[in-house]
């Protein structure tokens, strides 16, 4: 059960394979998505919080159940716990995916300037919609 994979929507600084690949993760099938009636709320971390006006863009990619366990058994993401999402792909589908999420998210007065400039950074390097990037806080 362990190796099976799963489809994970990624909306913080995960969304770039490459930072996964670095901490010794496989992710596949990568593919830019959104996820529609939620926000992005940046804190010390990301969260999403439910807006049923807003769309938060990520990626999509494949790991395995053994590899989510293991990325969010660090004690800085203990908090996120999974919930299930429907997911449109940039090709035009929409697939369920799992999308870990913090169950209180951030104040609205918290805010981490550095892990904002990070998660611009890694929009716009895997390619998020431009305006999008511009408008994360």
């Amino acid at each position: 059960m362990s190796t099976r994979p799963a489809d994970v929507f990624f909306y913080g600084l995960f969304m770039d394979p490459d930072l996964l690949r670095e901490k010794g993760f496989a992710p596949a099938h990568v593919e830019l998505a959104s996820v529609a009636g939620f926000a992005l709320r940046i804190g010390r971390r990301a969260a999403l919080v439910p807006d049923a006006s807003s769309r938060v863009h990520g990626a999509v990619m494949a790991l395995t159940l053994a590899e989510l366990e293991r990325l969010y058994a660090d004690p800085t993401l203990q908090a996120y716990r999974p919930q299930a999402v429907l997911a449109s792909l940039a090709g035009g589908s929409v697939v369920a995916a799992l999308c870990y999420n913090l169950r209180e998210p951030p104040s609205a007065a918290e805010h981490d300037p550095d892990y904002a400039r990070k998660l611009r950074a890694v929009a716009q390097r895997v390619g998020l919609p431009a305006e999008y990037v511009a408008s994360l806080p």
